[in-house]
């Protein structure tokens, strides 16, 4: 749990530095990648040594999982200037209702009374964050905003299903560094032919990206692919919820962004009905 809470807390900083850098979205999502793979593949190596190889199935997982990563990453993060970075967060944490959405159509876990419940809520919190009600809405294009965060929020609920299956009764490390190789090519290809690629950024904007490696790719992701495994579905997503709370308050501060009371209203519908969602039992 408490790695989770680390985990979660380390993602949320991503989208403030991201929007401090002013890179693409393909250029984000490439470097952000490609230089967390350095420090990820020593500790590889080291469980490689410690305890084997994975399988085949687990790499093949871990391959598709990087690719859901990667359009997860270049749709978020054009979604960033458009509803905000703190929104942004917001909306593509609907993970919560789509994973146990995925378990019960692959895995056959049971669906609850109170999803039924709260996926109306919860979508109601996602008109109202987009800024729809207002008339100056805190993004520069929140409706489209809106639309790239819940495509993203598809490729996130994808990648986190496989990334915690892959992972069960599995060395994670090692299919973890397979996740980032997948997405650096994929950020690399879809960045070069639509999101904007610039294989030489200046040196601060590879400073801010640089913090977003250490940060999201070796110190968040990693924890999440460890230690999600080992917990609950339903838990692991209720501590990734910590991931919004965090980047609104950052988006706020360093950014000064200021959303509007619908939007407020927005977020805590959201966020109060994937709360209910995550640990209601019926």
């Amino acid at each position: 749990m408490w790695g989770m809470t680390t985990a979660a807390l380390a993602v949320s900083a991503s989208a403030v530095v991201i929007s401090v850098s002013g890179t693409a979205p393909g250029t984000a999502s490439f470097w952000r990648c490609l230089m967390a793979l350095p420090a990820l593949v020593p500790v590889a190596v080291w469980e490689r040594r410690r305890s084997g190889a994975p399988s085949r199935r687990a790499l093949l997982t871990a391959a598709v999982a990087g690719v859901l990563f990667a359009g997860d990453m270049l749709l978020w993060t054009q979604a960033i200037s458009e509803v905000g970075a703190g929104l942004s967060t917001v909306l593509v944490n609907l993970q919560v209702v789509l994973v146990p959405v995925l378990a019960w159509l692959v895995d056959r876990e049971r669906m609850t009374r109170s999803f039924f419940v709260c996926a109306p809520v919860m979508l109601a919190g996602v008109l109202c964050t987009a800024g729809l009600l207002d008339r100056a809405p805190a993004g520069a294009d929140p409706v489209w905003g809106t639309v790239h965060a819940l495509l993203a929020a598809l490729c996130y609920s994808g990648f986190l299903f496989l990334l915690r299956r892959g992972g069960q009764g599995a060395p994670p490390v090692q299919p973890y560094v397979l996740v980032m190789v997948a997405a650096t090519v994929a950020s690399l290809a879809a960045g070069a032919w639509w999101y904007g690629l610039d294989l030489t950024p200046d040196a601060p904007a590879l400073g801010w990206l640089a913090l977003v490696a250490l940060s999201s790719q070796i110190v968040g992701w990693l924890l999440v692919a460890v230690c999600s495994p080992k917990l609950s579905s339903q838990l692991g997503a209720v501590l990734l919820l910590l991931t919004p709370i965090g980047s609104v308050v950052l988006g706020a501060v360093v950014l000064g962004e200021h959303p509007s009371p619908w939007q407020l209203v927005g977020c805590a519908l959201i966020l109060a009905g994937a709360f209910r969602l995550a640990v209601a039992r019926k």
